[in-house]
């Protein structure tokens, strides 16, 4: 497979992730939506139904649809990301610059259906929410160890279960994400990918928003270097895995 496939079925995975999943947080959380004050219940399943949807769409790459997934994959000593896609250089590049570009995209035509209610929102806070991820209590320390609990968790059940996103299986992805999320999603909104957060962040800076305050630059790294961690550790701790099981089983 070329990598310009690779990189298209990544961009547009992405991209379907990022809209439906800003777009369920927009919902809840700007003025006067139908979905208005939905809940934290609401979010969480629209983003475990906004990976159903991206994994289908990105099939044929592997749907990493996440920096930390592909970086898991790369520890975890993977020959191919996708059947046909080598791990070499050129195309973890590939991987990483199609998952932010589609989180970018997506999060720009999220802001497009919801343009009205982000002009009507007086809350730059909520308009921020609707792109990247902020914590409940502010502490750098800890919302970096959730980050990296949750992506962990993420990227270990892959690995462990299933091979790549598209190996385990759409369904069983989207239900792990929102078991993360109703789990351990309450202390930093669960961001979990490097990408879904950087990449819609850069379009809260660059959009034309009325009244949308500051992007939180000085917390944007947490959930970027966090992810990344946690799904490096996933990587390396998948590697034990088929040799403790079976001392232990013994």
């Amino acid at each position: 497979m070329s990598l310009g496939i690779v990189f298209l079925s990544e961009v547009f995975g992405t991209m379907m992730l990022t809209l439906l999943g800003c777009g369920v947080v927009a919902n809840v959380a700007l003025k006067g939506t139908k979905g208005n004050n939905g809940g934290f219940l609401m979010v969480t399943w629209g983003w475990g139904i906004a990976v159903f949807a991206g994994v289908f769409v990105a099939a044929k790459s592997g749907a990493h649809l996440n920096p930390a997934v592909t970086l898991g994959l790369l520890v975890n000593g993977k020959a191919e990301y996708a059947p046909g896609v080598p791990v070499d250089f050129a195309s973890t590049l590939t991987y990483f610059g199609a998952e932010l570009l589609g989180a970018f995209l997506g999060a720009v035509v999220c802001w497009l259906a919801y343009k009205q209610h982000f002009d009507e929102e007086p809350l730059a806070a909520n308009k921020l929410g609707t792109f990247s991820t902020g914590p409940a209590i502010r502490s750098t320390p800890w919302n970096l160890i959730t980050e990296i609990i949750g992506t962990f968790v993420l990227v270990f059940v892959i690995l462990t279960f299933g091979g790549t996103p598209s190996g385990l299986g759409p369904l069983a992805v989207a239900l792990l994400v929102v078991g993360i999320g109703v789990s351990l999603g309450g202390p930093t909104g669960y961001a979990i990918n490097p990408a879904r957060d950087l990449g819609p962040r850069i379009a809260h800076a660059i959009l034309p928003i009325k009244g949308k305050g500051t992007s939180d630059w000085a917390y944007s790294w947490i959930p970027v270097v966090g992810p990344l961690v946690g799904g490096a550790l996933a990587g390396v701790v998948a590697l034990w895995v088929p040799d403790i099981m079976p001392a232990i089983a013994g």
